[in-house]
């Protein structure tokens, strides 16, 4: 069933045209994943597709009476309202009925106000969704319900947000960037959530994991041209390079054709017959696609980075706490060369203050931070670049740096490296003011880079970065030799840069874990679960008959032996997932792990389905 039609449309700023006539449909249970470079339109695209923007050509056609919410990077909550109010100020009947209920709960002394919302509830059959609202809540940790708007921070906004439209259960659900200022634990949470229930929809994510195992298509956004790709990320990967080498192959014959065109112009005389007319103006084409070229940059830099001395950086029982919130807890470390650790933990658990500490911008309670001599940070902030009025983008960077050494004498200057994080010679000496949110932070982060430093710490450095930026700054730290310092809630990206991690548990407990963001996964998998939240429907006040079928024999049967086949389908579904990691897959391999995959999402929805028919028949 088709949900929405995207015909011909096209965006352009002045002389900036984002994309020109891009066709494509979003039918029902698609989720499709929309992938393109920093300030080529991403969220102008989402903006259009919500109706919070028009086009300058063609049309958005949308299924009559469709349901759209629309998770974007900057909120409209009402800052007067708390986080209760905010999700009962709503047109959902069901929500409504919900607020009632808890109103009465809170005066139990009134019985008539309570049967009256008993009754409610038991004619919509709220219960259910009463229970999911609040799991909802509790997993995205937006658990004190009396607080303000106005009092959350940027992340429980955004969380709230989240919440808002998963609660409302729409149509079709557009989202730009869902995972940003989610932990992992939520990430995780969404993905799972987001892959059981039958739900449309189109987002905008750097989170390579996430596309993995939620998406089942994915749409590009490449060098003018819009392309299609059906299955999730792999199979994307795969598809993508088939077509570039595709394209490559067409450009090199068309060069060649172009060789044989010229010389054939150049002996030509002034006066042209028709025929020859026709020719020049197929020469003309040749020449176009014989000069295509795409503009990607391979980042393999040899960097001469200064000399790291003995002493690095040492940590001697350091302290830290911010009232009754204590994020360090006599803390030891001493950092070697060439260290690279992940930081991951919780929301509030002191990830960034715990960088903010080591570079000095936060004291210690207690204990001491000593840095060696030669040490040069490089520290790479969420706060991001700070503007100022008419500056261009190389004007930023040169006030860091001119150039970066490179071993044998050589060197890359500030121009270059900005040509390899994907800013061209015309974006160079565009203004600042002209970038896009993840452009500014791509800026922000070369104007680290240019320092030359020798001890990276980067807070977040994924945020609003698009996949191709990521995968160049991927490349760039695994030629860095120096020392890397890491928080972020991207699974991918650390599996691929840090060899160890520091595990924020909360109340100041760090856990010093031997391995990457995958192998910790395992291990936190293979430990006992802890139960899951349960809100039981309450009794009413005037007894309500109720009567359950037994199980059959067969039924029993079946019962008892169900949970067993989930937790086996379960265990191959997790050792599938971590065999895409590895990078020796063939496209066949692939393939067939895709499709595994899929059959076993598949048996599992349908396990669990038959699990909740069973035991709602057994006896009370």
């Amino acid at each position: 069933m088709n949900y929405l039609s995207v015909e011909n449309i096209s965006k352009s700023f002045g002389e900036l045209t984002l994309f020109s006539d891009i066709s494509f449909g979003i039918n029902k249970d698609q989720k499709i994943a929309f992938i393109a470079k920093n300030g080529t339109g991403k969220t102008s695209m989402l903006n259009i597709i919500a109706g919070l923007d028009s086009s300058d050509t063609g049309q958005v056609i949308s299924r009559k009476g469709l349901n759209i919410e629309y998770l974007s990077q900057e909120d409209n909550l009402n800052d007067n309202l708390t986080v209760e109010q905010t999700i009962f100020d709503s047109g959902n009947e069901t929500l409504k009925v919900i607020e009632e209920y808890e109103h009465a709960l809170k005066n139990p002394e009134d019985e008539n106000e309570y049967q009256r919302a008993f009754e409610k509830m038991e004619r919509l059959n709220a219960w259910d969704f009463e229970t999911q609202f609040k799991q909802i809540l509790s997993k995205l940790k937006l658990d004190d319900l009396t607080k303000k708007v106005c009092e959350l921070s940027g992340g429980q906004r955004k969380r709230l947000s989240l919440a808002l439209i998963l609660i409302h259960k729409p149509d079709l659900l557009i989202l730009d960037e869902p995972t940003n200022h989610l932990d992992l634990e939520m990430i995780e949470w969404l993905e799972s959530y987001f892959e059981k229930e039958k739900i449309t929809l189109f987002m905008v994510t750097h989170d390579r994991f996430f596309l993995e195992r939620v998406c089942n298509e994915i749409v590009e956004l490449d060098n003018g041209g819009f392309y299609t790709y059906k299955g999730n990320y792999s199979n994307y990967l795969e598809k993508k390079e088939a077509r570039i080498e595709q394209e490559q192959a067409s450009v090199d014959k068309a060069k060649n054709l172009f060789k044989k065109e010229l010389d054939w112009m150049r002996r030509q005389p002034k006066a042209r017959t028709t025929k020859s007319k026709s020719r020049i103006d197929d020469f003309y084409v040749i020449k176009e696609a014989a000069s295509k070229r795409r503009n990607d940059h391979e980042v393999q830099l040899e960097i001469d980075m200064e000399r790291m001395g003995t002493k690095i950086l040492e940590l001697h029982k350091i302290s830290k706490s911010f009232d009754d919130l204590k994020i360090l807890d006599n803390f030891d470390y001493n950092f070697l060369r060439g260290e690279r650790i992940g930081i991951i933990g919780k929301n509030g658990t002191g990830k960034s203050s715990f960088l903010n500490i080591i570079t000095g911008e936060i004291p210690v309670d207690s204990g001491k931070v000593v840095v060696g001599e030669t040490i040069k940070f490089g520290y790479y902030t969420q706060d991001g670049i700070v503007i100022k009025p008419g500056q261009k983008v190389i004007e930023v960077i040169k006030e860091f740096g001119e150039y970066i050494p490179l071993t044998k004498g050589r060197k890359i200057s500030a121009g270059q490296l900005l040509e390899r994080f994907l800013f061209s010679r015309k974006r160079q000496y565009d203004f600042v003011e002209k970038l896009s949110g993840g452009e500014r932070k791509r800026l922000f982060l070369c104007t680290v880079l240019i320092q030359n430093p020798n001890f990276l710490i980067l807070d977040e450095p994924t945020n609003d970065l698009d996949i191709i930026t990521l995968n160049v700054l991927e490349n760039f730290l695994l030629d860095f030799p120096g020392c890397l310092l890491v928080v972020s809630h991207d699974r991918y990206f650390m599996d691929k840069i840090v060899d160890h991690l520091f595990v924020f548990r909360g109340a100041g407990e760090i856990e010093d874990f031997p391995g990457n963001y995958s192998d910790f996964r395992a291990y936190e998998d293979s430990k006992p679960k802890e139960d899951t939240i349960e809100i039981k429907k309450p009794e009413s006040k005037t007894k309500l008959p109720v009567t359950k079928a037994k199980l059959s024999y067969k039924e029993k049967k079946e019962f008892d032996g169900i949970e067993g086949e989930i937790e086996k389908l379960n265990s191959e579904k997790s050792n599938i997932e971590a065999a895409f990691l590895d990078s020796s897959l063939s496209g066949e391999e692939i393939n067939k792990l895709s499709i595994r995959l899929q059959e076993i999402s598949n048996l599992i929805d349908s396990k669990e389905e038959r699990w909740f028919e069973l035991s709602s028949k057994l006896e009370e």
